[in-house]
């Protein structure tokens, strides 16, 4: 008896993704100007943009409630049946309420319109059908119509959510660009990730600032060593009269020993030191600091006072050993 050949799984998955990416494809030729429209009117409130939908178009809208928030749009999820149940009460006139049915018939979410209406809110709907109900009922509409799903039974919601997300993606990033959002606004809505630690935190709370690995400039290449053992940080700071002179990495001792061989030990710190280092102020982001690292290619800056006192060291892994 022959044996079955498996399914090639990956042919399934690579037909979703091309069902979906010409749904995708095809709803940026959609757009029309009831986009500009309702990103101007949620630009013009004075409220938040709250989202409404129902099953899998709930959920989608929790996301871009979420992405909104994020990006600098005040906004927040309702779901219609909990609306009715005093949610309602949550509603502000200042407010601008984005209702999500891909049918654009879904029946908890209509019988909020008139309510909406009533309040004065402004309607944003986003249906996959023009002229629907809903499409019908709002100050503005999104068409998020795609022509097929990726289900094979045509059920599932599949190209149609992503077609949603993809609409609610292009909202956030609208009003961002409309608001000239900055990657410093987003840090103070994420203090919690890397970048929102770059960008929040100072030099002085990343800084390497006891047991400095500091020299003389006579000190002995011997010495030198030792101190960038007993420092771990791969580098050795010239320091005379409190005052940097230079720095000795680990690759600068490396550079001599090559060029100097047998002769490096009679050397002194100031032989081998690269005079004039770059430095930084305690109280300089670290986003900044690495930015400068970067640019110049390196891994370590002195934190320096003014007279060039070393008060630290700051390098481009500091924020992990918070």
């Amino acid at each position: 008896m022959a044996k079955k050949t498996a399914p090639n799984y990956i042919s399934y998955a690579k037909e979703v993704f091309a069902i979906e990416a010409k749904a995708l494809a095809d709803l940026s030729k959609k757009l029309d100007n009831q986009f500009n429209l309702a990103v101007d009117a949620v630009l013009k409130s004075k409220g938040r943009l709250v989202i409404s939908g129902v099953g899998k178009s709930g959920l989608i809208g929790a996301k871009i409630a979420a992405t909104l928030a994020s990006t600098g749009t005040p906004s927040m999820f309702m779901h219609p049946v909990e609306a009715f149940h005093g949610d309602l009460g949550m509603l502000r006139k200042e407010d601008v309420l984005v209702a999500i049915s891909y049918s654009g018939e879904t029946e908890e979410l209509l019988k909020l319109i008139p309510f909406i209406k009533a309040a004065g809110i402004k309607l944003i709907g986003m249906s996959g059908n023009p002229q629907s109900t809903l499409a019908k009922n709002v100050h503005f509409h999104l068409n998020v119509n795609v022509y097929k799903e990726a289900c094979p039974l045509e059920l599932a919601p599949t190209s149609s959510t992503t077609a949603t997300l993809a609409m609610g993606d292009a909202l956030a990033v609208a009003l961002m660009k409309a608001r000239s959002f900055k990657p410093e606004d987003f840090a103070k809505f994420h203090p919690g990730g890397s970048l929102g630690r770059k960008l929040l935190t100072t030099v002085e709370s990343c800084m390497f600032k006891n047991n400095l690995p500091i020299v003389k400039p006579n000190d002995t290449i011997q010495e030198v060593i030792h101190s960038m053992s007993k420092g771990r940080l791969g580098l050795s700071v010239v320091v005379n009269q409190q005052q940097v002179q230079g720095i000795i990495t680990d690759g600068d001792l490396r550079r001599a020993m090559d060029k100097y061989t047998s002769k490096l030990f009679n050397l002194k710190a100031k032989d081998i030191m690269t005079a004039n280092p770059r430095t930084i102020a305690k109280e300089v982001m670290m986003a900044d600091a690495e930015e400068l690292m970067n640019t110049h290619k390196i891994t370590s800056l002195l934190v320096t006072a003014k007279g060039k006192k070393l008060e630290g060291i700051v390098q481009i892994y500091s924020l992990n050993k918070q």
